[in-house]
């Protein structure tokens, strides 16, 4: 199939973005959503899942711990899979990882719901993790790579919304069969492997990576390119090392310990945070499943603004303005939602949405901020390193979280918050790195 086939026939409006640029969109939204549905299901099934595999009647600080580990394993096998994925997609492609990647983390998924022990949950937990990580990081540069400057950004903050919207989607699939007990929660997961009949036969190699790949076909034929021609041909994840790099690898490290420490500890506690406020009102078991639903469901349509408004408010004000403005929200937002609010109703309903509009909508500066900091040759293995060891790090926020509760007299709020805090580091980045907003997509 010719390239100019497959991207032809443009649709007015927006730039006048081609047919097989919103197709890119839409599969990389797709993917990106109902990966974050699938390892959204996980904090919401949590507390009944642990209190059935550790006998019954666990003390709540039992559940901390365990909640915890499995958390962090799940992380591990996210930073794990961006990464892995990451050199896989700079090297073969980013069409063939992103495949790879939705087997993963739909099957794994789907394969918890089987779970008899911790153990097996744990190893189930790592390997769909491996998938979650990858889709997103792959994800990130084939969109990317497959649009044009004018309207990139904001496209990939609306792209980015899947992360909320999966969440929400998540939520609604645990108010509808959440009844039915945790393991039918998970079985859902496999949904995402339908994506691949879309993959396989209408999405092809961005051109940018193509012209990678002839260049390194040259260069190894013995034919001379360019004068950087040894560097270009070292293996991948050296070259974010060197002289040229550096800077921004360790921008796009910070960037991603602040946003990730901030909002994952969030994303797996919320829901047992929200459970415990609605006890206080006498509401337990499964009474109180629609009211934990529909608060989960509230925090989303939050990010979802914040992920779509965020592409406007970098091109108005630039990449680092915004990422400033919205790490100083969630830390206000969150205090606010942890320390300051002692009962589920009134204003969890308002707080919850505000601190979902910051907490998620900073992440969409992964898809515009991160690609813009490294060239084509090693942009996936950026995206997926920077992220990707950065995960490595948050994973242990949620075990920490976990093992500090009972050292707070048994409080994830305040647990939660000191976490929240973290977004410091997003602050702290972005007056080390570049702004970028005129500089368009490296070559």
């Amino acid at each position: 199939m010719e390239r100019a086939a497959v991207a032809g026939g443009r649709v007015g409006g927006v730039g006048a973005i081609t047919k097989y640029q919103w197709l890119v969109f839409l599969v990389v939204w797709l993917g990106w959503t109902l990966d974050a549905a699938d390892f959204g299901l996980y904090s919401l099934v949590l507390r009944p899942a642990l209190t059935e595999l550790l006998g019954g009647h666990p003390p709540i600080a039992l559940i901390g711990r365990y909640g915890g580990i499995l958390s962090m394993t799940g992380l591990l096998g996210w930073a794990l899979g961006g990464f892995v994925f990451g050199i896989y997609a700079d090297y073969v492609g980013r069409v063939r990882a992103l495949a790879t990647s939705i087997v993963l983390y739909s099957v794994f998924t789907a394969l918890q719901g089987l779970s008899h022990g911790i153990w097996d949950f744990a190893i189930y937990r790592f390997i769909a993790g491996l998938g979650t990580g990858a889709e997103l990081m792959v994800g990130i540069p084939l969109l990317a790579e497959a649009l044009g400057e004018t309207h990139r950004a904001k496209i990939a903050g609306c792209m980015m919304t899947g992360g909320a919207l999966g969440t929400f989607l998540g939520a609604w699939t645990y108010g509808l069969v959440g009844g039915y007990g945790w393991r039918v929660v998970f079985f859902v997961g496999v949904v995402p492997a339908l994506l691949l009949a879309v993959i396989r036969r209408r999405i092809i190699e961005p051109e940018r990576f193509d012209a990678v790949q002839e260049r390194r076909k040259t260069v190894r034929a013995g034919q001379r390119v360019a004068s950087d021609d040894h560097e270009f041909m070292r293996f991948v994840p050296m070259q974010l090392f060197n002289e040229e790099h550096r800077r921004n690898t360790i921008v796009g490290l910070l960037f991603g310990l602040g946003s990730l420490l901030a909002i994952w500890t969030t994303n797996i506690w919320l829901p047992t945070i929200l459970s415990l406020m609605v006890q206080k009102n006498g509401i337990s078991g499964a009474a109180a499943v629609p009211f934990v639903s529909r608060g989960i469901m509230v925090w989303s349509l939050g990010g979802i603004a914040g992920y779509i408004a965020f592409g406007f408010l970098a091109d108005l004000a630039g990449r680092r303005p915004t990422i400033i403005l919205y790490s100083v929200g969630t830390i206000a937002a969150g205090l606010t939602l942890y320390l300051g609010l002692s009962n589920f109703e009134p204003y969890y309903p308002v707080v919850l949405p505000i601190f979902g509009f910051f907490v998620f909508g900073i992440f969409s500066g992964f898809a515009i901020y991160l690609p813009e900091l490294f060239p084509t040759h090693i942009r996936s293995t950026a995206v997926g390193f920077t992220t990707g060891t950065a995960r490595v790090v948050t994973s242990f926020g949620p075990l920490v979280a976990g093992l500090l509760v009972g050292a707070f007299g048994g409080s994830f709020n305040n647990v939660t918050a000191f976490m929240t805090c973290f977004a410091l580091l997003s602050i702290v980045a972005m007056f080390l790195g570049p702004e970028t907003r005129h500089s368009g997509l490296p070559p």
